[in-house]
């Protein structure tokens, strides 16, 4: 393993010796595969191009998220500007490194998006940001190479589960009522507290080696290897979504038809909805650690995921938003 790390250090070295004017431009890219990022693109995907492609979206990215921290607790492995001094950390994280989430979310969305598309300039455009956002983490010193190749491995299963089982799933929830449908979606969330907290509390006696940390602290921020609070985001955010996508089905479901405008304007209304939910709310619940924390930070996620898939549809039908 240690081999592993010395020559992924080295490679990272290399990368960043091309030149610092590469520096914003894999920041730029970087950006791509963020969870911020897709927190504002898939809305746009859902309410104003395709909303059967939108919810592919939205439930690969939650699982995608959910299986990174899962992977992250079984490889414990640390950045490359943690255990060398030589590697400047361009982007800091307070994360474990492998496997890469950037790089295994960016193989599962934009690997749906190709798949569902199936155009070859938008499959090309999509296989790119695929391996440029892969890169730009070496780059960045924030992952090593195996880390990405790891990230983009894992990616791939999951693409191809969602591939192979999404039609087969959605067949039989279609059977349920609307009330079993949205109890399967709280009984996965509640598996995936079950499940995280477990894996998290296996890895709570975890010390960070005085030398990563050490090394992390030129960033100016400090390793938080083992931190809960991701688990619930992913299942709250997922409960949100089943909740939502069920009663908008329930409804008579939701196009995201009309003319350029109604898109436009659905997207900018719907925005100011998650950032509400999502931004304003997460500066006025506690953070840290404790059970208060952990059930708000699962109500917000809930709010978010309510809000993308069921709240705003709702209301761009109620306004006459969605028609020709």
């Amino acid at each position: 393993m240690q081999n592993l790390i010395d020559y992924g250090i080295s490679i990272v070295i290399a990368l960043q010796g091309l030149g610092d004017w590469l520096t914003p431009v894999m920041i730029f890219f970087t950006s791509f595969g963020n969870e911020d990022f897709f927190f504002l693109v898939l809305p746009l995907i859902y309410w104003s191009i395709d909303s059967a492609l939108g919810i592919r979206v939205a439930f690969i990215l939650i699982a995608s998220n959910f299986i990174n921290l899962l992977g992250k607790l079984a490889f414990m492995g640390p950045r490359p500007y943690w255990v060398s001094s030589h590697v400047r950390p361009l982007w800091a994280e307070t994360s474990l490194g492998a496997p890469s989430g950037h790089a295994q979310n960016s193989m599962s969305v934009w690997g749906i998006i190709a798949a569902y598309r199936k155009r070859p300039l938008e499959t090309a455009i999509c296989v790119f940001l695929i391996f440029i956002i892969g890169l730009s983490r070496i780059y960045l010193g924030s992952h090593f190479p195996h880390d990405v190749v790891l990230g983009w491995l894992i990616g791939g299963i999951l693409l191809w589960a969602f591939l192979r089982f999404w039609d087969v799933v959605a067949a039989w929830l279609l059977t349920k009522t609307f009330a079993q449908q949205v109890g399967v979606g709280f009984l996965v969330s509640i598996l995936f507290v079950i499940v995280g907290f477990t894996a998290t509390s296996l890895r709570s006696d975890f010390q960070v080696p005085q030398d990563w940390i050490t090394n992390a602290l030129r960033s100016g921020t400090e390793p938080d290897p083992v931190d809960p609070n991701g688990i619930f985001t992913s299942a709250g955010t997922l409960f949100g979504l089943a909740f939502g996508a069920a009663w908008t089905h329930s409804l008579g479901g939701y196009q995201a038809t009309g003319p350029f405008w109604k898109r436009a304007v659905r997207y900018l209304i719907g925005l100011v909805g998650v950032i509400l939910f999502w931004q304003v709310l997460g500066g006025v619940f506690p953070r840290g650690d404790g059970v208060l924390v952990y059930s708000l930070r699962f109500l917000r996620y809930s709010l978010v995921g309510w809000w993308i898939a069921g709240g705003a549809p709702w209301i761009f039908k109620h306004f006459n938003l969605t028609t020709s």
